[in-house]
């Protein structure tokens, strides 16, 4: 629920004006959350980010993120870079605990290399 109202919160409202308005609190506080409501605020937390990344124009990174981070102005660019940090690190923690308990050790498959944007091979280029 963390990870979703974060992304909710600063790609969607912020960058992409969706009007959700954060329930920071709640996020870790509610318990017993049902599988179906935290697959729909994950489902949320997706479109939120595509919306408010479509919204990012590459020349507005430099500018100032629209919305104080602990009382401190930052960069656009470096705010979605620790966005994307946070977002992976706890992404590497909810791993590390299915594995403690399911014993499985198989990755995830998060994202494959082909799937990013740039991603080429060599004899893709000219």
């Amino acid at each position: 629920m963390h990870l979703a109202g974060n992304v909710q919160h600063f790609f969607g409202a912020i960058l992409g004006g969706t009007g959700y308005v954060r329930d920071r609190a709640a996020e870790f506080s509610r318990r017993d959350v049902p599988r179906a409501e935290i697959a729909a605020q994950l489902d949320a937390g997706i479109a939120a980010v595509e919306r408010g990344l479509s919204r990012v124009a590459d020349n507005s990174l430099a500018a100032d993120y629209p919305e104080k981070i602990a009382g401190h102005t930052v960069s656009t660019g470096e705010w979605l870079v620790h966005l994307v940090a946070h977002l992976g690190y706890h992404l590497g923690q909810i791993d590390y605990h299915r594995r403690l308990v399911t014993g499985r050790g198989e990755t995830v498959g998060t994202m494959a290399i082909p799937e990013l944007r740039t991603a080429r091979r060599p004899s893709d280029t000219p």
